[in-house]
């Protein structure tokens, strides 16, 4: 490619360095009301299953109901497999781990996704999407559902989830 980035690829790791770490404190709090503050007002999410939000408050809604429900509210967290970083592109691209707590018998569950970044400075990202296989992340929180429903760990809202999606809770 011809002519010089218009970010840095330190800048944009370091800016998404930033975003991982307050997405941790979303995780920590619950409280996912900022995490489309970390946007331009302008900004599109594309989640593949879930649809195409424009604007930080369509990213707002969407992160919110989908953070504080069934399955994404379980998430222990949102680790990085890994990174590479096109500068040219003001694109990060990464790996995310999907980890799900104990459901009470020992499983371990996680499902990966591959998430693309586009940075637009200040700190702030202009477009994120996410790619996973949809049918493989709903089998894992319907296996969790299942296993900790009979292991008493299945709140209210697990087994409604298990109802609409996976039959009797």
């Amino acid at each position: 490619m011809t002519g010089s980035p218009a970010f840095s690829a330190e800048e944009i790791a370091d800016a998404y360095a930033a975003f991982h770490a307050q997405v941790a404190r979303f995780v920590e709090s619950g409280d996912w009301s900022g995490y489309a503050d970390l946007f331009t007002p302008d900004a599109v999410y594309v989640e593949h299953a879930m649809g195409t939000f424009t604007g930080r408050e369509e990213i707002r809604a969407w992160s919110t109901r989908t953070m504080t429900s069934y399955p994404g509210r379980v998430m222990t967290g949102f680790p990085l497999s890994w990174q590479v970083v096109d500068a040219h592109q003001s694109r990060l691209v990464c790996e995310v781990r999907n980890p799900m707590p104990d459901p009470g018998d020992g499983t371990m569950l996680e499902e990966p996704n591959i998430t693309i970044m586009t940075y637009a400075g200040d700190g702030l990202f202009s477009r994120e999407e996410d790619v996973y296989n949809p049918l493989r992340f709903h089998t894992m929180a319907l296996t969790w559902a299942r296993i900790a429903t009979e292991h008493g760990r299945a709140d209210d809202d697990v087994r409604a989830w298990l109802k609409k999606y996976g039959g009797p809770a």
